[in-house]
This record gives C-alpha cells, structure tokens and sequence, in this order.
C-alpha cells in the first residue's frame, strides 16, 4: 500500500459495515486459532461492574455479540463509530439495553467530560485516525486516573505484507499504529503500556475467497489495479496441495493512567 489512506478513503470503506464483513468472514473460515481474536481480546479486559465504558470506532459490535452480559453490567456503556452505518450494524449485533448507549463519535473531538470512565476500548482503527496525537489526548483526557485503554492493532509482517508479496506489490507504507510502533506512540500518553500478541494464521482452501478479501479493500491501496483472473493467477502461485497459508500478526496494548 504504497499511499497514504485518506480521510475520503475511510469514508468509503467504512460508511457500512459490507466490506468489513467480508474481511471478518475470511478470518472466521480460515484462521487457524479457534479461540478467535474477538473472544481473545474479551478475555483480556478488565470490565468490573458498574464500570463506565467508551468504545471508539466499534465497527459492526461483533466483537460483543457473545459477551452482551459483560456490558449490561456496567453503569453505562458508549458505542461509538464514525460512521451512522456501523452504529446502526453493531445495534443489531448488540441489542438495546438501558445502560448503553449509541453515537456518532470523532475520537479527536470527544464530547465528555474530563476522567469520565473507567476503560476505552479503541481496536482495529487508530491507524485510520488522521490527528493520532489528538485523538491520545482526547483518550487520556476522559479516561479516569488508574483507568484502562485498550487497542488492538495489527503487525507490519502479516496478512497485507504477505498479500503485498504475492501480488509483487512494492510499498511504501506508512505505518501510523502498528504492533512495531504502538508501544513507543503509547508511552507519551500513559504511564504503563502492555503489549499482549496473538498467535494465528489463515489456512485458505478457497481462492475465491481470498480474491474477495483482496477485492474489498479498493480505493485504498495498490490491490485494486489486478482483475479477478489475475489475482488467481498470482495467488495460486502460494497454493500449496490445496491451501494458501498466511501468516497473521495481530495483538492488543493496554496502558494504564
């Protein structure tokens, strides 16, 4: 990916909640760790009852769907993304209850008051954020002292670097918040930052859902310049009896106030 992801980009990619579906179903079929990144990052959260909570960027909620009761015994809950489409995406995948609550949200703009909860949750999207030190402020800020903030985010060596390579796609990425540099970015803003890693990979049996994965991030990189004939041509290059193996390089920080 060898150009910067514009705002304009995002609001492509991300108005509804389609092509991200697409991703989250080839990581659901091919994975090779059946915990699931989802119930793994759950598992790490420190959610104490009656807890105030932020998500910022919640995608389609999906990461909640078999964890409702987690919430439901919080004092309040704020699921938040930046597009109306994902809202009304992760309402479904959530459901309504009388604690939380569903908005549009900018992170570098967030409209609470001073140390007002207990954990922010902000994975999968700090790397989308166009004012990443503004939108740390704005996390600090409302997070109370001794809270939590947690993000996941992935590695410079998974599954775009292994695509890059197979499409013999040259890049010059910046990488604005990976698991490389997220520690060091982390460090100006809290005062302990933890970093946890996930161990997986995908095991494709399908090219054609992999071409669907590649084909859904046009518009934001150099992937959208190959028709479907010949992604299979080049994909098929890494099959080996039968399965294309990728490797993965996903993970979470957790920093403390």
């Amino acid at each position: 990916m060898n150009k910067l992801v514009t705002t304009d980009t995002v609001d492509t990619q991300y108005k509804n909640p389609d092509k991200l579906n697409i991703r989250i179903r080839l990581h659901q079929l091919y994975s090779t760790n059946k915990e699931g990144f989802n119930h793994w990052i759950v598992k790490h959260y420190d959610i104490k009852k009656e807890s105030s909570i932020l998500e910022l960027g919640c995608g389609t909620g999906i990461t909640w769907k078999e964890h409702k009761n987690l919430l439901h015994a919080c004092k309040e809950v704020y699921v938040t993304d930046l597009f109306e489409g994902m809202i009304e995406e992760a309402k479904t995948n959530i459901g309504e209850h009388s604690n939380i609550h569903y908005t549009v949200v900018n992170a570098e703009e967030l409209p609470y008051e001073d140390e007002r909860f207990d954990v922010i949750i902000a994975n999968m999207m700090l790397y989308h954020i166009p004012n990443l030190d503004k939108a740390l402020s704005e996390i600090r800020r409302v997070l109370k002292k001794n809270g939590i903030f947690y993000c996941a985010t992935y590695g410079e060596n998974g599954v775009e670097s292994f695509i890059n390579k197979m499409l013999n796609v040259q890049t010059e990425r910046q990488h604005t918040f990976t698991l490389q540099n997220g520690k060091d970015i982390l460090n100006h803003w809290f005062s302990n930052v933890e970093k946890l890693e996930y161990v997986d990979k995908l095991r494709i049996s399908n090219r054609s859902d992999l071409v669907e994965y590649i084909q859904s991030f046009k518009e934001m990189n150099e992937w959208q310049n190959y028709s479907d004939e010949e992604l299979y041509r080049l994909i098929s290059n890494y099959e080996k009896q039968g399965i294309i193996e990728i490797p993965k390089e996903y993970g979470m920080f957790v920093s403390r106030k």
